[in-house]
């Protein structure tokens, strides 16, 4: 009995150390996921507000 308690503490703990790696792994994809995210949508908009007075004040309204 005490043998079959000592291996399926073995089991869980195994199982739990498999368990803690996939989540780290998934933690780190999460957060270049994140980091990505942010190099492509939100980087452009910033340069965007920045660049945008530029462009519109190179056009002349004139003529009417």
């Amino acid at each position: 009995m005490e043998q079959d308690l000592s291996s399926r503490l073995e089991s869980i703990e195994k199982k739990l150390e498999e368990t803690h790696k996939a989540v780290f792994q998934l933690r780190r994809y999460f957060l270049w996921a994140l980091i990505i995210s942010v190099a492509v949508i939100i980087l452009p908009l910033i340069g965007l507000l920045f660049a945008l007075p530029g462009f519109l004040s190179s056009y002349e309204i004139g003529g009417l």
